[in-house]
């Protein structure tokens, strides 16, 4: 038996070829896990309202003489604070943001015994880190933002 396929055929063929082809596509994107994709903030919207309070506070963070450093070392990463603040009176939050997995995102808070503070290895998974640390001293509030990897 021979078929014979005709131009018109050949086009309707190739058109639904296609669509089967990329619907293929759309349905792994949306519903297998690996191929899951997250907004960086869920209240996107309300975090764009407090946007100006965050400008002002890494501004503030700029007038410092000297600005928060992070070094990796064998135990995670060591986050220096400046040497010209009294780092007994400084209270806040260190977040850690994973772009590429949400559920590996966590929040410390401040707590200093010396210039520095310690975020522990067992705690970390390799890979670049969004850090924000949201922090005061006394009545001024600072803001330092940098991506890090470890």
């Amino acid at each position: 038996m021979k078929f014979k396929i005709n131009w018109g055929t050949g086009i309707v063929i190739a058109m639904i070829s296609f669509m089967v082809f990329i619907l293929s596509f759309v349905y792994k994107s949306v519903t297998v896990k690996k191929y899951q994709h997250e907004l960086v903030s869920k209240d996107y919207y309300g975090d764009e309202l407090h946007y100006q309070e965050e400008i002002d506070k890494l501004n503030k963070s700029g007038t410092l003489s000297s600005k928060i450093k992070l070094k990796n070392v064998e135990d995670g990463i060591l986050i220096l604070f400046p040497s010209e603040i009294e780092f007994q009176k400084v209270t806040g939050t260190i977040t850690f943001k994973r772009m590429s997995n949400e559920s590996l995102d966590f929040t410390k808070d401040i707590k200093l015994i010396s210039h520095e503070m310690l975020i522990p290895d067992k705690q970390l998974v390799a890979g670049k880190w969004s850090i924000i640390i949201d922090w005061e001293l006394g009545s001024d509030q600072y803001l330092f933002k940098e991506s890090w990897f470890y």
